[in-house]
């Protein structure tokens, strides 16, 4: 019986092996054609979202299918899969985290310079195309309730220091851990520190302070639940975060074997802004739309189908 279970393990390790080798778990990593167009994305909803505008826009405008690398879990890992080959487009970059994260620079407070660091970095380094942001930063915000903030008067992160030693505080598990721009900097920056840190997955942050679970929570700047939850979002006086700029990248390869991609990219430059796409979020968030339809019916609505917008 020992020898039966022995076996059975073994079958199995190899069997989980030969999965993760041949790419298994990434959806879309094996459907690499030269007339197809890879596109690598988060596990967020805008992510989602700008994958499928994406998508959609490449195959309306030229004549190559897509598909979607989905639900990968940070940017260092959709940054990998585009480095490896194994994705041609990001769908969202963001200057702040890559510059920090990925290049592990200094953090650069201005959002021009972020940029051209950045592009300079993917250029020279990577051989990739950063390209122009859609319109929106998406940054780290300190929320708390509408209530709590008229009862105690709060409107930037400073106003916090006051009842942090007896605040709960729910945070991005990443970020509690994170080197420069996370807990440890903050506390340098802000001088204070709250009584209890909770890591949690960015989803469930905004339910936790709206249903009292956490005095206060570190969430997202675009996240469609803020407004629907009456959250409010305190103000970064010390500007301790970077600019997080969203914005598109793409391979210098896959742009000189298919040059009509540039364009298909830029049409959607300056077009998000950061309450549209908070409305776009909130759609699938609140509304349980599917990323795929909100996309769709954003592009539609805003006449990139019909040659009025974009061209």
């Amino acid at each position: 019986m020992k020898k039966i279970k022995r076996f059975l393990k073994v079958g199995m390790l190899v069997l989980i092996s030969t999965l993760l080798l041949s790419g298994c778990g990434l959806p879309g990593l094996n459907a690499s054609t030269r007339d197809t167009v890879r596109i690598a994305a988060q596990n967020t909803t805008e992510q989602q979202i700008m994958a499928y505008m994406i998508s959609d826009l490449i195959q309306h405008d030229t004549n190559l299918k897509t598909t979607l690398i989905n639900n990968l879990g940070s940017g260092s890992v959709s940054f990998q899969a585009v480095k490896r080959g194994d994705a041609d487009i990001s769908a969202i970059r963001y200057n702040g985290t890559d510059l920090t994260t990925i290049f592990n620079q200094a953090a650069i407070k201005n959002p021009k310079l972020a940029t051209k660091k950045v592009r300079k970095i993917y250029k020279e380094k990577y051989h990739m195309t950063y390209f122009p942001s859609y319109g929106f930063a998406d940054t780290y915000a300190f929320m708390v309730t509408g209530k709590l903030a008229r009862k105690e008067n709060l409107h930037t992160v400073s106003d916090l220091k006051r009842l942090a030693p007896k605040m709960s505080v729910g945070a991005d598990q990443i970020w509690v851990n994170r080197k420069g721009d996370g807990y440890d900097g903050f506390i340098r920056t802000y001088g204070f520190q709250f009584e209890k840190v909770y890591p949690m997955q960015i989803g469930l942050v905004y339910s936790a302070v709206q249903s009292g679970k956490m005095n206060a929570v570190l969430g997202y700047s675009t996240d469609g639940r803020i407004k629907s939850y009456d959250l409010k979002v305190l103000k970064d006086n010390k500007q301790f975060f970077p600019p997080y700029d969203a914005s598109p990248l793409a391979t210098d390869k896959i742009l000189k074997e298919h040059p009509e991609l540039k364009k298909v990219l830029l049409k959607l430059k300056g077009k998000i802004s950061l309450s549209t796409m908070q409305s776009l979020n909130a759609k699938v968030d609140n509304q349980l739309i599917e990323p795929q339809v909100v996309a769709k019916q954003f592009l539609e609505q805003h006449h990139y189908f019909d040659g009025k917008d974009g061209k």
